[in-house]
């Protein structure tokens, strides 16, 4: 009985906790209210006179969600941004690396490939909800687009 005491408190925490990760905030929502409900950001940017805060869900994961914030402090959109709809916003040739940060966020690894002269990003995404997929942005020493290619996340291989 003891053991259930403690178990009770422990798993309202855990289900209150998670509700979060699914509740989305309306619009007009004071940015206050945003990060109460969200916590607090892993990222903040400038674009123009409004605000993107930036939720990673964490390295394994395939979601990430980006909350603009009016100049006026509150919510104008809340998103989750790994998507192939948003990767396709990115422009080879033109978008930097801060473009593709406000763009999907942080990516979950990084590396770079002395051979092509290129840093890599690749971000886990659940493409069309359903396949476990990987993009990979390639940057040149200017820190511009080259390259994107998507694949699936190795991941998931099974040997």
């Amino acid at each position: 009985m003891k053991r259930l005491t403690l178990l009770i408190p422990f798993l309202f925490l855990v289900l209150t906790g998670c509700a979060s990760i699914f509740t989305t905030p309306s619009p007009d929502t004071p940015v206050e209210e945003v990060i109460a409900l969200k916590g607090q950001p892993d990222a903040e940017y400038r674009e123009g006179d409004t605000r993107l805060l930036e939720w990673s869900v964490g390295p394994w994961a395939q979601y990430a969600y980006m909350a603009r914030i009016g100049p006026d402090g509150r919510l104008i959109s809340y998103e989750q941004v790994l998507t192939r709809e948003k990767f396709g916003t990115i422009q080879l040739n033109r978008s930097t690396k801060n473009d593709v940060l406000k763009t999907v966020g942080h990516p979950t690894e990084t590396d770079f490939l002395p051979l092509i002269d290129r840093e890599v990003w690749a971000y886990r995404y659940k493409e069309e909800g359903i396949w476990n997929s990987m993009m990979y942005i390639y940057f040149d020493k200017q820190g511009i687009v080259r390259r994107m290619e998507n694949g699936l996340d190795p991941m998931y291989l099974r040997d």
